[in-house]
């Protein structure tokens, strides 16, 4: 008689049904890992700007990079998963996303940030898709599965809320490259418990691995945002047009051969869908918008109020707080509203926030900062766990890698995006408007005239007279791109408002 197989995990669906809510919280680490990563960095620019004297665009490609790579890898890395394994994919990221955390900890110089932190969007890709598409296998009652996704979006406002506070205190007493280190204790849970707990998840009828397909992902992604970056640095000319016409051909491509395919790697038929496409709009747009707001207000707290970074953490709390209430607080609303109407309702707090930013924000002290941030939060915070849901909804099973890989490419894009439009108008403003005083070296002008916190650190070794006159001329500076941002960062909520009025009609 043989002996019956032993189970490869502790989960039994069905039998015990506590079990999916601790599958759930191991799935939730990786997503905290990436929100503290990105929060704790933006607090760590001051003191990045300080200690490796980065350019402008330097700075900006420190931030850009990982979710530029990251974003060219998603849907690979989503199909990846539904052909060897979501779980298997998952512990393959968490493992080389650790290792280069360290790494990058200790990087001497801003090339070789910039590089370690391309490495992290690799693994980086790795482990969202699985994550999100793990969730649809774990909780098949859809009530059930929209508080799931609620409060595994709220992982990512918890993680930005955890980020300012804990990337605070290291900052305060510690080196810029400790953040990094924050990685590890979140990820050795993962790789303990997750083979125990989290089920294996596959597509049972996978195609080949399309490495074409893979490369023109990548070629789609690059140039685009290299020549948005581009154009936004330098004004409009040959390099950054041409990069986004490569961008575009190679998008064409791409779509060509996924319907050229017996077995796409991105089923092209799921944009015909207006929840799914219209969801994944909306994710892009209010991340573009969130992104782009934490770039300048996480300066604007250290650079021109002069707060220490624990304190400007804590000042951005109440809005994270606010992200994660306000999306646990829309499931119970979801189930009796259409998304057409809670998405824009929620996304006209996020539009009243940046319009306060926008108004008086140049003025405004800690408190009032806190205030426009909770709601900005509001918004975004319910929105995100309404589209999230839908992209889960909307996409068959097999597919969920490479359906959930889709919706976290918009997020990530719009990272690179928030950062890139957004942070590039705000540095645009300081160069123009920065008046360096006389007797600077060559260095030093290219320091203080790129970036508020370059100006800081020169100001520190000039005469006491000199150093206040470039401190006041930065900061003004700095203020005077504060307006024009913020008006575009309200004017990407309304549009994110004016998509999932039109586009979420139909879903239910």
């Amino acid at each position: 008689m043989s002996t019956p197989t032993r189970p490869r995990t502790l989960f039994i669906p069905g039998a015990a049904p506590v079990r999916r809510w601790w599958a759930l919280a191991v799935l939730m680490l990786p997503v905290l890992l990436v929100s503290i990563d990105n929060t704790v960095l933006n607090l760590a620019l001051p003191q990045i700007s300080e200690a490796l004297s980065p350019s402008g665009t330097q700075l900006l490609w420190v931030i850009d990079i990982y979710p530029l790579v990251l974003a060219g890898l998603l849907v690979s890395m989503g199909s990846l998963g539904d052909r060897i394994g979501r779980r298997r994919l998952l512990l393959i990221g968490s493992a080389g996303f650790g290792v280069m955390s360290v790494i990058a900890s200790f990087a001497p110089s801003i090339e070789w940030l910039i590089l370690d932190r391309a490495a992290l969007g690799i693994f980086g890709a790795m482990l969202m898709p699985p994550t999100l598409a793990l969730l649809r296998s774990v909780f098949t009652d859809r009530n059930e599965r929209r508080l799931a996704i609620a409060i595994w979006a709220s992982g990512f406002a918890a993680g930005s809320a955890l980020g300012p506070v804990v990337g605070g205190l290291i900052l305060e007493n510690g080196e810029w490259g400790s953040v990094f280190l924050l990685a590890v204790p979140l990820l050795l849970p993962l790789l303990v418990v997750a083979p125990l707990i989290v089920p294996e998840s596959r597509d049972p009828n996978p195609g080949a691995i399309d490495v074409p397909s893979i490369l023109l992902s990548l070629v789609t992604m690059f140039p685009i945002v290299f020549g948005i970056k581009t154009l936004a640095d330098t004004g409009f000319g040959v390099a950054g047009i041409a990069s986004i016409a490569v961008g575009l051909v190679a998008a064409l491509l791409f779509v060509r051969r996924q319907r050229s395919l017996r077995v796409p790697m991105l089923d092209l038929a799921l944009f015909r869908r207006g929840s799914f496409s219209g969801a994944v709009g909306v994710n892009f747009l209010s991340v573009v918008a969130l992104v782009g707001g934490l770039f300048f207000v996480s300066q604007y707290l250290q650079l021109v109020l002069g707060l220490e970074p624990l304190a400007a953490g804590l000042v951005l709390v109440p809005g994270l707080l606010a992200m994660i209430l306000a999306g646990l607080l829309v499931v119970p609303i979801a189930r009796r509203v259409r998304p057409s109407v809670v998405v824009p309702a929620g996304l006209l707090f996020s539009a009243a926030g940046y319009t306060a930013f926008a108004v008086g924000g140049a003025g405004f002290g800690p408190a009032g900062v806190a205030v426009a941030f909770v709601a900005l939060g509001i918004g975004i915070g319910a929105a995100e766990t309404v589209s999230n849901e839908l992209i889960v909804a909307s996409a068959p099973p097999e597919k969920m890698g490479a359906a959930s890989a889709v919706g976290e490419t918009a997020y990530e894009l719009g990272a690179v995006l928030g950062t890139t439009v957004l942070g590039s108008i705000l540095t645009s403003a300081y160069r123009s408007a920065v008046v360096l005083p006389d007797g600077l070296g060559a260095g030093q002008r290219a320091a203080a005239g790129e970036t508020l916190g370059g100006a800081v650190a020169v100001a520190a070794d000039l005469p006491a007279g000199a150093g206040r006159m470039l401190l006041e001329s930065a900061r003004e500076a700095f203020l005077s791109g504060i307006g024009p941002t913020a008006w575009i960062g309200a004017g990407l909520v309304v549009v994110a408002a004016l998509v999932g009025l039109v586009a979420l009609r139909s879903a239910r």
